[in-house]
């Protein structure tokens, strides 16, 4: 303490009432809320940082349009709810983004904004454990991750409530088929699943359901990820559009994965399959040294249905540019990527670049 300015009995005492209630307040975020490892350490360095905040101001006052049911999957526009979802389910990225600007800027406005959404959503929604359909849950639960440790004892309460009946409930679906070879239960969907699972796992740092989440991994690469490289999706619609849709939500599992000490884009499955040789065989049609016309023998009706309907991406030569995303994930965990990841894009979606880039 400095002899110049010596402190009074009550400055003391405020002092060490103030190290009491920060250091309670502490304890009680780490019982209720055990440590989360995320790979997404946004900086203010970033180059997408100031991109990403006067995006995130502009969104300040977007109102909270929760759900409890949401439904797009197998449908085309204007079919049942698919427009009502897709209009809810706009929160979700921009919850995301307004973590990600607290992080940023400290900001109190976007952790306010943070809270009310995800309190709104997981209050309201209820899953039905469709994968497709819930993909994009990894939009709202990014947003918890990043600022589990401040939001309000009820929000953060109800968040894990809700990610724990999410990854519970895609296990218990995955176990109520295991063995089964149908369609749906090896190709795009049980990879979104594995993702649900892994980034529910992640978020909680339950480290008991992301050991499961990891078994479930490695049956998807033995039994969607082929030994050529190839996966079971594009056998079946013949299109590259279902390659990235199989191999992303995996990257997304093995990024979630990696802060906890797990590699597993190095994983190789006893037939020799692994997520890196799948990365590696889609690489030639993304650098454009090879070509591929889409859907041309896919053995789906309903591909052929959204090409009818005029849906972009379903008819015509794959768009190499549509895989920016999945190699910009992927140079996260192998930098080998990231020179084609700058060919499809120089730079890639804000979030991506606050989270990653320094």
């Amino acid at each position: 303490m400095s002899r110049a300015f010596p402190a009074t009995a009550a400055w003391a005492f405020g002092i060490a009432a103030a190290l009491v209630s920060t250091l309670s307040s502490a304890a009680s975020t780490a019982v209720t809320s055990p440590q989360i490892m995320n790979l997404c350490q946004p900086a203010a360095s970033s180059p997408s940082a100031k991109h990403l905040l006067a995006a995130a101001q502009g969104h300040l006052g977007d109102g909270i349009h929760a759900l409890p049911h949401l439904h797009t999957e197998g449908t085309l526009p204007n079919q049942g709810i698919r427009e009502q979802s897709i209009a809810a389910e706009k929160d979700w990225p921009v919850l995301r983004q307004a973590a990600l600007a607290w992080r940023l800027s400290a900001d109190p406005r976007y952790l306010q904004q943070v809270d009310e959404g995800l309190a709104a959503w997981t209050r309201t929604y209820q899953p039905d454990f469709n994968p497709i359909d819930e993909t994009n849950l990894d939009q709202l639960i990014d947003a918890y991750t990043l600022t589990a440790s401040a939001l309000s004892p009820e929000t953060r309460e109800a968040s894990r409530a809700f990610l724990r009946q999410l990854g519970n409930g895609y296990i218990a679906q995955i176990q109520q088929f295991h063995g089964s070879k149908s369609s749906k239960n090896i190709n795009n969907w049980q990879s979104h699943r594995v993702k649900l699972v892994t980034l529910a796992a992640a978020a909680l740092a339950d480290r008991g359901m992301l050991q499961q989440a990891f078994q479930l991994f490695q049956q998807q690469v033995a039994d969607n990820l082929l030994a050529d490289g190839s996966v079971f999706d594009f056998r079946e619609r013949d299109a590259l559009h279902y390659v990235v849709y199989d191999l992303e939500p995996l990257v997304q599992a093995a990024l979630a994965a990696k802060p906890y000490g797990d590699n597993w884009l190095g994983y190789t499955a006893p037939t020799g399959a692994s997520l890196g040789h799948s990365l590696d065989w889609l690489m030639p049609y993304a650098n454009g040294q090879r070509s591929h016309q889409e859907f041309v023998h896919t053995h789906v009706k309903f591909d052929h249905d959204r090409a009818n309907v005029g849906e972009a991406g379903y008819s015509g030569t794959w768009e190499p540019k549509s895989s920016n995303k999945l190699y910009w994930l992927a140079a996260q965990l192998d930098a080998r990527y990231l020179p084609l990841a700058r060919q499809l894009s120089p730079n890639p979606q804000d979030w991506i670049g606050a989270c990653y880039l320094k």
